[in-house]
């Protein structure tokens, strides 16, 4: 599996200070799971973002954020950010809250 090993790392350090955070493979790369949930995940060069429903427009709306798509059809409530978008520690930390904080809505599996 290709995904962004610096990235993921970057990511591992943003979510220690949580409790019950996986990993897991999935979407082509790695993800991230709280509570059995995905809350976001890296592949080759991009963080997939797990926004929820009523998160998605707004995160369309930063100029790194685009539509996940995998299939030719987009998923609501998921958002790819690319590399330019997540250089700063607060930029990652930030993308990376909102995944927590919807994958931290939905009940534990």
């Amino acid at each position: 599996m290709a995904y962004n090993e610096e990235l993921a790392h970057r990511v591992r350090s943003v979510l220690a200070p949580r409790e019950n955070i996986t990993e897991r493979k999935m979407f082509g790369g790695l993800a991230f799971m709280l509570n059995g949930n995905m809350c976001c995940c890296v592949d080759k060069s991009n963080l997939v973002v797990r926004t929820g429903p009523d998160r998605y427009e707004e995160a369309l709306q930063s100029p790194n954020a685009r539509v996940f798509d995998l299939t030719g059809r987009p998923m609501r409530g998921f958002v790819y950010v690319d590399e330019e978008g997540l250089e700063s520690e607060s930029a990652l930390k930030d993308w990376v809250d909102i995944s927590v904080a919807f994958a931290s809505s939905l009940p534990a599996k």
